[in-house]
């Protein structure tokens, strides 16, 4: 077969390896459109445990595929870059995890899936920013509770549940922190009818903005309900072809933040095509864990996905 592109390439290269590729809202818009499945880290979560294939190309970033190689431990799961990390994850050590639980052993423990699969291996239950509420709500009230590891989602959920006894990590998106309630306030006099939708990482000043707070597939499904024709969205500017896809015809707006003067996560603009073409080809680079370490952490994430 003469293949006339990469695209064809890559499509190709899935048949042969019969693998499923999964890619999250932030990815460049080329990849989501050769995607099995386009989502959140929950949706994305759920669709690698039913897979039924042999390989799991997941376009996203570290931590999503080792969630992904947990659910799935007896098929290759790959990346197209290795390199893709996430903040969240580099402010949460395992060994700090294991010396405040030392200190603490009365708490539970809820992380948040932007961890590392040690520091899930550690935790109770887990969360996404989708369902990162009802999780909380779900552990008896009287329960002290660790939040981990991102601030501003942890103190979101604290609003919301009226917690109390919650203690909360203070790690932070490089993306969704730095988003500025100034550039915010400037883009709604810029776009006097548009309405506002922020991930719930960001900042407190900007969620108070918002009129509507949510995950990244939480925002799609919301945008797509609203009679409205302009939206300001306060998350990472991957989303734009979701947003694009259920509500053609209407504007959509991004606020630059403070780090790059952009709405764009570094890590999510690693993957390309390319490398997702040689990772089919190589079956590399591969998520590679323990038997032990999928055990312990698939406990946690079998928690969240069983909370509806």
């Amino acid at each position: 077969m003469v293949l006339t592109s990469i695209t064809d390439e890559i499509l190709d290269l899935k048949r042969q390896r019969k693998a499923m590729i999964l890619a999250h809202h932030y990815q460049n818009a080329e990849i989501q459109e050769l995607a099995d499945s386009v989502g959140d880290s929950l949706e994305l979560a759920r669709q690698a445990r039913e897979f039924s294939g042999d390989v799991i190309a997941f376009c996203g970033v570290w931590f999503m595929a080792e969630t992904a190689k947990a659910l799935n431990p007896d098929r290759v799961v790959i990346v197209p870059d290795a390199n893709a990390g996430c903040s969240l994850v580099d402010a949460c050590p395992v060994q700090e995890l294991r010396a405040f639980k030392r200190m603490h052993p009365d708490h539970v423990v809820v992380s948040y899936i932007n961890t590392s699969i040690e520091v899930k291996a550690e935790s109770d239950i887990l969360c996404t920013s989708r369902n990162a509420v009802k999780i909380v709500n779900s552990i008896p009230a009287a329960q002290p509770v660790l939040f981990l590891p991102d601030i501003n989602l942890g103190n979101y959920v604290m609003r919301q549940t009226g917690r109390q006894n919650m203690k909360i990590w203070q790690g932070a998106c490089i993306v969704h922190a730095t988003f500025p309630a100034r550039r915010v306030s400037r883009a709604r006099a810029e776009h006097p009818t548009a309405l506002v939708a922020a991930h719930p990482e960001c900042p407190p000043d900007v969620l108070s903005m918002a009129d509507f707070i949510g995950s990244t597939s939480a925002i799609v499904d919301w945008v797509e309900t609203q009679a409205a024709q302009e939206f300001i969205i306060m998350t990472e500017s991957g989303i734009r072809y979701s947003l694009e896809r259920v509500a053609p015809g209407k504007t959509f707006h991004f606020v630059a933040n403070e780090n790059c003067n952009c709405s764009e996560c570094p890590y999510m603009r690693l993957n390309t095509l390319e490398k997702l073409r040689d990772a089919l080809d190589t079956l590399k680079p591969e998520v590679e864990l323990s038997t032990e370490l999928m055990e312990r952490a698939r406990l946690p994430i079998e928690r969240m996905l069983a909370v509806r």
